[in-house]
């Protein structure tokens, strides 16, 4: 192997290296999303292996109170005003 050629090999070494490093943090991401979504899912199985189907189970209504929201309290103050024109 002459100078150019080894030249070239070292050349070509380092633009694979450069690339699998770019390459390298997103191919671990999708790695570890895939194995969230594994675990979700596996929770969701084992979850619905003991609990009893939803049919089954009584609706309870929530315990939280139902006062309006201000954005609510203020856009009906709004709606039951009448203009009047002159």
């Amino acid at each position: 192997m002459n100078g150019n050629q080894i030249e070239g090999l070292v050349g070509m070494v380092l633009v694979l290296g450069i690339l699998v490093l770019m390459a390298l943090p997103s191919v671990l991401g999708v790695l570890r999303d895939r194995r969230i979504d594994r675990q979700i899912r596996e929770a969701h199985e084992d979850r619905g292996e003991r609990e009893t189907p939803m049919a089954q189970k009584a609706q309870k209504s929530s315990s939280r109170s139902t006062v309006p929201s201000t954005a609510t309290w203020y856009a009906d103050g709004r709606r039951s005003k009448k203009f009047v024109s002159s």
